[in-house]
């Protein structure tokens, strides 16, 4: 049993007239994997992803909508975190340009903020204000290419996420509808990226989330529409990517329909999980520390329907897995050996939950 401190995580969730909560703060117990809803807040709609500056202070969120004061496009907002408690206050909110934005990330020296606008496939750079708050669009960077081969979900360019890379020399957006990771070279001291190279996925695959090994040596890009894992060896100095294997997220004879969501490393870089829509369950993998490559090590249900986002808590000894159309929050226990997940009987009642972030 963990001995260590209770912890503090927020949750992003969709909102509608019977639940306007867009983020909620939680107490986490380790001892026993429990949740404990502290504060709610109603000033956002749609907070439907997360993230903290390099020195949790401030806390970024986007506003997944198609319009925000009467204009095109969604919004990000920043709010001051308090030190010991994390009780978030406003520090302000500025339009993306773009519609639906789904992801937001800031780099390592604290000046700058993405947001990724998926219905609009564009990627929109803000800086950051002396106090945190973020400034108006610096940069608003369109798509383009050729589509994947999916008609019905491929028919425009679909920016799904915007993940700067450990050195904070590059950032990759991985954009759906052109079946690409575009990697872009960060201007952190003016808030803006630079367009520097592509990386092709498999046609189809629809990559959603990207996420960078321990050793920067490679990345692992989820595909939402084909549920597979694609490998790629990153050139941290070039800021290239070459692809190295494809991996599905579902056992072999699984014949339903299923969309893939989040990706995640575990601390000790050994595993790396997936979420699967529609199997409803976490997938997770070894990685192999030479070189790089996934073996499948197993599948725990999420105890709930369609797994979006998901997170590993600070010491990685527990995974929680947001359950956005049953409402609910599911705790598992990590096996630091094996990776697998366990149960442990714990859950929480959280209205549309898609994403969790512990401060």
């Amino acid at each position: 049993m963990s001995n260590a401190k209770e912890q503090l995580c927020y949750v992003g969730s969709y909102t509608d007239e019977q639940s306007k909560t867009g983020i909620s703060l939680y107490k986490f117990h380790p001892h026993n994997g429990k949740l404990t809803l502290l504060e709610s807040y109603t000033d956002l709609p749609n907070a439907s992803f997360l993230t903290l500056n390099k020195d949790r202070t401030v806390l970024y969120a986007v506003s997944e909508t198609n319009t925000y004061l009467g204009q095109f496009g969604g919004s990000s907002a920043a709010y001051a975190v308090e030190e010991g408690t994390g009780r978030l206050t406003k520090l302000n909110q500025q339009p993306t340009g773009g519609e639906s934005p789904c992801y937001i990330s800031a780099d390592a020296t604290g000046r700058a903020v993405f947001a990724a606008n998926y219905s609009s496939g564009s990627v929109t750079a803000y800086r950051v204000q002396a106090d945190g708050g973020l400034s108006e669009p610096a940069q608003l960077l369109k798509h383009e290419g050729a589509l994947g081969p999916r008609k019905d979900r491929q028919e425009h360019p679909h920016a799904h996420s915007i993940v700067v890379a450990p050195d904070n020399r590059y950032a990759i957006s991985a954009d759906l509808g052109l079946d690409r990771l575009l990697v872009y070279r960060v201007d952190a001291d003016n808030g803006t990226l630079e367009p520097h190279s592509e990386a092709a996925v498999k046609p189809g695959a629809g990559p959603r989330h990207v996420v960078f090994r321990t050793d920067s040596r490679h990345v692992y890009a989820v595909g939402e529409l084909d549920s597979t894992v694609t490998v790629l060896a990153y050139d941290a100095g070039a800021g290239t990517l070459t692809a190295l294997q494809s991996i599905s997220t579902l056992p072999e004879g699984f014949s339903g329909g299923n969309t893939c969501a989040d990706i995640h490393l575990s601390g000790d870089g050994r595993h790396v999980y997936v979420s699967n829509r529609g199997h409803d369950s976490i997938a997770v993998y070894a990685v192999d520390g030479h070189s790089g490559t996934l073996s499948v090590a197993g599948w725990q249900a999420t105890l709930g329907r369609t797994p979006r986002n998901f997170a590993l808590s600070p010491l990685g000894d527990y995974l929680l897995a947001a359950n956005q159309d049953s409402n609910s929050i599911t705790v598992f226990r990590v096996d630091a050996e094996t990776g697998m997940l366990q149960e442990t009987g714990q859950s929480a009642a959280v209205s549309k939950p898609v994403c969790i972030h512990f401060l």
